[in-house]
Formats: C-alpha cells, sequence, structure tokens
C-alpha cells in the first residue's frame, strides 16, 4: 500500500542566515556596550534587553561582567544609574619565610638574592644568565 504524505508550509516569521565559517554571529563592542547599557535602566531586566535585541540572556550577562571589569565601554544614557565606587586601601601582605630570597638555578649556577631586590634587577640577573652558555 503506498500512503501519500502531505507537506505544509507554514510561515516561520523572520529568518536568520548566519554566513561565515563558524556560523556565529559577532557584535561590535560599541553595540555590547549599547545593550549593557539599557540594562542599567532601573526596572529594566536582562532577559527583556536580550528579548528585544535577540540575543540570548546568557551572553548579555557575560557583556555585563565585561564591563564591571573595564574591558567594556558604556555610553551614558538617560536614566542610567551605576553602582558607587568603593575604593579600599590594599591590606598589607605578611611576609612569610618563602619570600625572605629569591633564588635563580640556572644549570650549576645558583644566585641568591635578598627578597628586596627589584623586579628589574632579578630579570637582567635571568637574562644575562640565559645570554652565557
Amino acid at each position: 500500500m503506498v500512503g501519500h504524505i502531505e507537506h505544509h508550509m507554514e510561515d516561520i516569521g523572520r529568518l536568520e542566515v548566519i554566513v561565515g565559517p563558524s556560523g556565529k554571529r559577532r557584535w561590535s563592542d560599541a553595540y555590547k556596550g549599547r545593550v549593557v547599557a539599557e540594562t542599567l535602566v532601573p526596572g529594566v531586566t536582562v532577559n527583556e534587553v536580550a528579548e528585544r535585541h535577540e540575543l540570548r540572556p546568557n551572553h548579555l550577562s557575560s557583556w555585563r561582567r565585561l564591563a564591571k571589569e573595564g574591558k567594556l565601554v558604556v555610553p551614558d544614557l538617560a536614566g542610567v544609574e551605576f553602582a558607587p565606587v568603593v575604593i579600599e586601601p590594599e591590606a598589607a601582605k605578611p611576609v612569610t619565610a618563602s619570600a625572605q630570597a629569591v633564588e635563580i638555578t640556572h644549570g650549576a649556577t645558583m644566585v641568591r638574592l635578598d627578597a628586596e631586590t627589584p623586579p628589574g634587577r632579578i630579570a637582567e640577573i635571568v637574562h644575562a644568565l640565559n645570554g652565557v652558555s
């Protein structure tokens, strides 16, 4: 018995064709910053902004994290509120026994330096040792 199968095409709405080797969309940093700024307006949620821009909320959340880390410039938008910046002095780090000396070993040569030796001087010594065959 041979059956008959009907195929119906339904309106699927907007179709986006992504061209490129990986199929991933790419956004400029300026675009990311503008979208992140929209999430900073009081009463607006990440999900709302993501839906409006046809983005995944997790993408937008990662962009917000970049902005918090200072790796993404966010433009000023009317109504945007930023959290206040609080700068606290860095706590003094205790000196441990392992930080009392710096040892550089190169083959049979070992150089022991005081922990207060400037990093630039340590680098000079390492470069000099590497230059010796």
